[in-house]
């Protein structure tokens, strides 16, 4: 697949750090040893040290002493992790003893490690649910400046390249948040539009969809499209953004002209924006059973600094194309704030 090679080349090229708070996980282990025998990015691992070496020995992994060891109970940044964690939960009352508890779960360490600048992202999932995963995530890192909302992206590669941008295609929301409301669905395609350009290195040009195009129906699910399209315009003037759009007329240009004249959009989409989770996970899937699309997926948007969920079925490839997705989108974010 040659996106995901690009993805692993830059990755190589970036060299971030990704921190893993699974740093036990047989599976997060093995993809830690190949990310850096690749080079693919510098790696911090947390968990006991002992258990660490002792399972390098076992699986005969051969390259993890390049990665950086962090056991919770080992702390050297202990009093200045403690002292961050209470400056940003102070009005939630968080105390220096309860945060020293905290710092001994993995999945908060990390987030505080990002925080503190010693991490440039974050891939865990492979033992945790999502709510783990993303709970420390969102108390400690937090949302973009202007977003409020997480969302899951799906990179769509397609048999047809006539399709996107020669075949490829960005889908949100498709795995995060249920039932946006016009603001959420501004945010998630603002986004989107991040991920597009980070991960495919495309420019944006996105469909805000629905069963309607430019007035063809009249309902309230529809009146929150465009007014996700408005909010999403006024956000960002240059955006290049259209809405709303039925599928059909977003991404076929002889459509696109028909039902949306004078549309720099409708036909040339390479960015999908479901009006609800819904309709994005149905879609995605089915386009990647019946059309044979491949599905990158999904990236985790929204948040100030990349944090990614696996899915507790990852194979170990899905770890490693994980980690240099991240490393892409941690590059980009500070390239952004230069």
């Amino acid at each position: 697949m040659d996106l995901l090679k690009k993805i692993r080349d830059n990755a190589r090229k970036y060299q971030q750090k990704i921190v893993l708070p699974e740093g036990t996980e047989e599976r997060t282990m093995k993809a830690a040893d190949m990310v850096l025998k690749e080079g693919m990015a510098k790696i911090a691992l947390i968990g006991s040290e002992v258990e660490i070496l002792e399972l390098v020995k076992k699986h005969n992994l051969e390259h993890i002493h390049k990665a950086e060891i962090i056991d919770p109970f080992r702390l050297e940044k202990k009093e200045e992790y403690i002292e961050l964690m209470v400056e940003i939960r102070k009005n939630k009352g968080l105390t220096p003893d309860a945060a020293e508890k905290l710092l001994l779960n993995p999945l908060y360490l990390s987030t505080i490690m990002i925080k503190n600048g010693d991490a440039d992202g974050e891939v865990a999932g492979a033992r945790n649910a999502t709510g783990d995963v993303l709970r420390p995530a969102f108390q400690f890192v937090k949302t973009m400046p202007g977003i409020s909302v997480v969302s899951g992206a799906f990179i769509m590669i397609l048999p047809k390249k006539e399709f996107g941008e020669n075949g490829i295609m960005v889908f949100a929301d498709c795995a995060v948040h249920p039932v946006p409301n016009a603001r959420q669905l501004a945010e998630i395609a603002i986004a989107t539009a991040e991920t597009a350009k980070a991960l495919v290195k495309i420019e944006p040009k996105i469909a805000m969809l629905s069963f309607s195009t430019k007035g063809s129906a009249k309902h309230e699910v529809v009146d929150r499209v465009v007014e996700a399209t408005k909010i999403a315009r006024t956000m960002q003037p240059d955006l290049q953004i259209d809405g709303e759009l039925q599928a059909d007329a977003a991404i076929i240009e002889a459509i696109g002209k028909s039902k949306a004249p004078g549309s720099s959009i409708a036909g040339k989409a390479n960015v999908l924006i479901f009006p609800n989770l819904e309709s994005g996970n149905i879609a995605y899937k089915l386009v990647q059973r019946l059309a044979g699309a491949d599905a990158i997926g999904p990236i985790l948007q929204g948040m100030a600094a990349p944090i990614n969920d696996l899915s507790r079925g990852c194979s170990v490839e899905d770890i490693v194309n994980l980690i240099a997705i991240t490393s892409n989108q941690a590059f980009e974010k500070k390239a952004i704030k230069l």
